[in-house]
C-alpha cells in the first residue's frame, strides 16, 4: 500500500485536532503564568505523543496477541472513527465538551489536554491502521510516525501561539473548523470500513 503523506496528514491533522484544542488550551491555563503555560503546552504535547508512538510500535502486537484479525478490527474502527465524526459534526464542538472535564482534573496538562485532546480514541486507531505491518514495511511506518509528529508539533505551536489565534478564531471559530474536521473523519471511517470488509472477505 505504501506511505501517503497527504493521506497521513490529513488523517492525522483530523484525529489530533489542533485547532479545536486551542480553546482547551486556553481555558486550561487561564490562570497560569507565560512560564507555566509553556510548561503545560510541552508537556501535553509530549505526552500525547508518547501514547501515540506506543500505539504505532505495540498496538498490532496487542491486537494479534488477542487473536483479532486487523481487518476487523479495521471495521470496528472504521465504525468507531465514523461515530466519532458524527459527534464532531453534530454533538457538541471538541472544545465545549473537553472544558466541561477540566474542573477536577489534577494534571491538566495530561488530562484532558494530551488525553482525550490529541491523543484521542481516534488518533490512537489511526496509528494503529496506518502503520499495519503487512501494508507498510518500517520505513513507511517511520515516515508515518514522523507525519503523525508533525502534526503533534504543529500542535504544541498553536498552544505555544494559542492566545494569539483565539482572538481571530473564537469558540465559534474552533467550532465550525471542527465540523469541517468531522466531515473529513467520517469520509476517512468510510472508506476504512470498505478496506476492512475487502480484506476480510479476501481472507
Amino acid at each position: 500500500m505504501g506511505y501517503n503523506l497527504l493521506t497521513d496528514f490529513i488523517t492525522f491533522f483530523t484525529v489530533i485536532d489542533p485547532i479545536g484544542t486551542i480553546p482547551v488550551f486556553i481555558a486550561v491555563t487561564a490562570t497560569a503564568t507565560a512560564r507555566e503555560k509553556r510548561i503545560m503546552a510541552w508537556k501535553s504535547a509530549l505526552v500525547a505523543a508518547i501514547v501515540l508512538i506506543f500505539f504505532v510500535v505495540a498496538g498490532e502486537l496487542i491486537l494479534n496477541a488477542i487473536n483479532v484479525p486487523l481487518s476487523t478490527f479495521q471495521i470496528a474502527g472504521g465504525i468507531i472513527l465514523f461515530l466519532f465524526a458524527l459527534t464532531m459534526l453534530f454533538g457538541e464542538s471538541k472544545a465545549d465538551k473537553e472544558m466541561k472535564q477540566i474542573s477536577g482534573s489534577t494534571d491538566k496538562a495530561v488530562f484532558p489536554l494530551a488525553m482525550p485532546s490529541m491523543a484521542s480514541p481516534g488518533a490512537i486507531l489511526a496509528a494503529i491502521l496506518l502503520t499495519e505491518n503487512s501494508k507498510h514495511d518500517v520505513l513507511d511506518q517511520l515516515f508515518t510516525s514522523l507525519t503523525m509528529m508533525a502534526v503533534m508539533l504543529i500542535a504544541w505551536l498553536f498552544m505555544a501561539l494559542s492566545a494569539r489565534l483565539f482572538k481571530y478564531i473564537g469558540n465559534s471559530g474552533a467550532a465550525v473548523i471542527s465540523r469541517i474536521m468531522g466531515l473529513i473523519l467520517s469520509a476517512v471511517a468510510v472508506a476504512n470500513v470498505l478496506a476492512g470488509f475487502k480484506e476480510y472477505f479476501r481472507l
